[in-house]
């Protein structure tokens, strides 16, 4: 991938970066040849809590993220980000490219984890859809708005948005008992349209867009939580450097122009190029 902001290495942003696939996709994009800057609410390895139970401690944070993609040669930065504060939404951007430079490459990898996610529809508010909403479409267009006009200036850019099989699938069964939330599925549904409108937009202008399906993904959280036998039984698992691999692919390999603007099976693409 040659850089279109006049630095020597491409500048990715990955954001949810302090573990599972964020972590595992900055890794990768440092082997592959960017610098990366990462974000994330969880700052230092050992400090997380699970949202919805403060006495299990998630692992990961951006200080073993940068550290790793460190050790592959490339530059890392890492900046705090919760997706429920615009403001540090758009004041992480401000410091990647004060720090690096123009964001050449944009993963929205991060998600809302908070309340509502998973609720059955009994229980859901108006405020919990709001939030989920808040968290899982409008921080990652508010994301795409701060890069998007250098991308189109420069005349190319990639973004990367992470979705998911929840948003057409139906469920096996109902939220916690190997099923999803209600308004989990109708945000990513609603994020899922935002990659082929952006193509239809602006393929033209060089700019690569792709919406990628991770599948089902046993992570960190995943397992603090104790949430991988719900989904087990119906869903083989994959790890995220699995999905890491794909997305390198799609963002350094010109051969993935032929995905630009579709929905990308991340664990098939891996089967069947031999990433």
């Amino acid at each position: 991938m040659t850089p279109a902001n006049g630095h020597a290495r491409p500048v990715a942003l990955v954001t949810g970066a302090s573990r599972g696939i964020g972590k595992a996709t900055a890794i990768a994009l440092g082997h592959a040849g960017c610098d990366v800057a990462v974000s994330a609410r969880t700052l230092v390895d050992g400090t997380a809590r699970l949202d919805t139970d403060d006495a299990v401690t998630v692992p990961g944070g951006l200080d073993t993220t940068v550290a790793a993609i460190e050790a592959t040669g490339a530059r890392g930065f890492a900046v705090a980000m919760d997706l429920m504060d615009a403001a540090s939404v758009g004041k992480a951007v401000d410091e990647v490219v004060a720090h690096f430079g123009p964001v050449d490459v944009l993963v929205n990898n991060a998600v809302y984890q908070g309340a509502g996610t998973n609720k059955l529809f009994a229980d859901l508010t108006d405020d919990d859809v709001r939030m989920v909403f808040d968290g899982n479409v409008h921080a990652q267009l508010a994301l795409i708005r701060a890069v998007l006009p250098g991308m189109l200036q420069r005349g190319a850019g990639t973004i990367v948005n992470m979705i998911s099989a929840t948003a057409s699938m139906d469920p096996p069964a109902k939220s916690g008992e190997g099923g999803w939330g209600m308004a989990y599925a109708m945000s990513k549904a609603a994020f899922a349209r935002v990659a082929p409108l952006l193509h239809v937009e602006h393929a033209a202008d060089g700019l690569r867009v792709f919406s990628v399906d991770p599948g089902f993904v046993i992570t960190e959280r995943m397992e603090a939580a104790g949430h991988v036998s719900q989904y087990s039984d119906n869903f083989r698992g994959t790890r995220p450097d699995v999905i890491a691999k794909a997305i390198a692919w799609l963002v350094t390999d010109p051969a993935s122009d032929e995905l630009r603007g579709q929905v990308v099976n991340a664990q098939r693409e891996v089967k069947h190029r031999s990433l």
